[in-house]
């Protein structure tokens, strides 16, 4: 997994590092953040370090941190589509500290990680969910140039235990190649 640069950001992979840990908690403890992606907001410092070794580590996420300061602002990773067995194909997620909201950095980081998931793992195509109620969500998708395939009833099951519904896009890789 490389590292990636983009006018504003460097996406870095996470660190099994107390640095990395508390930059994790500080936007992931805001109970604006991570229930809009189905997840509770992060309760301690060694949370946010168990998250990193049991998910960010293991899979290909990256730490968003801002260029200039190299502050972690949020993070983004591409996981297996569950929905397109059998196809090369990579799920997008991602999170962004409440303090970074409409700067563009999401888009600027989707874009980066996009780019490399269609050039490294030569996908044939991306896919990303989110909750009908996550309206930020839903406009960098439109920016990024995924399509609305659908919405998956109750097609995802939460950390309070209740199941949301998902609305499902994707993006082509010649629909990819078509964008830049």
């Amino acid at each position: 997994m490389k590292e990636i640069f983009t006018e504003r950001l460097h996406l870095t992979p996470w660190k099994d590092s107390k640095e990395d840990a508390e930059g994790l908690y500080l936007y992931a403890k805001d109970p604006d953040v991570g229930p809009r992606a189905g997840w509770k907001p992060h309760e301690s410092v060694e949370e946010s370090t168990e998250i990193i070794r049991e998910i960010f580590i293991p899979n290909d996420v990256w730490a968003i941190r801002e260029k200039d300061t190299e502050k972690i602002i949020g993070s983004i990773g591409l996981e297996n589509d569950r929905r397109r067995e059998g196809v090369n194909s990579k799920e997008l997620g991602y999170s962004l500290a409440k303090e970074s909201w409409g700067k563009g950095y999401m888009t600027e980081a989707a874009m980066a990680v996009m780019d490399y998931g269609f050039s490294e793992f030569g996908l044939t195509v991306m896919a990303i969910c989110t909750s009908p109620e996550n309206k930020r969500s839903q406009r960098v998708i439109e920016k990024c140039g995924f399509k609305y395939e659908g919405c998956q009833r109750r097609g995802y099951h939460i950390y309070d235990d209740t199941d949301r519904d998902n609305l499902v896009y994707s993006i082509l890789r010649e629909e990819w190649e078509g964008c830049k």
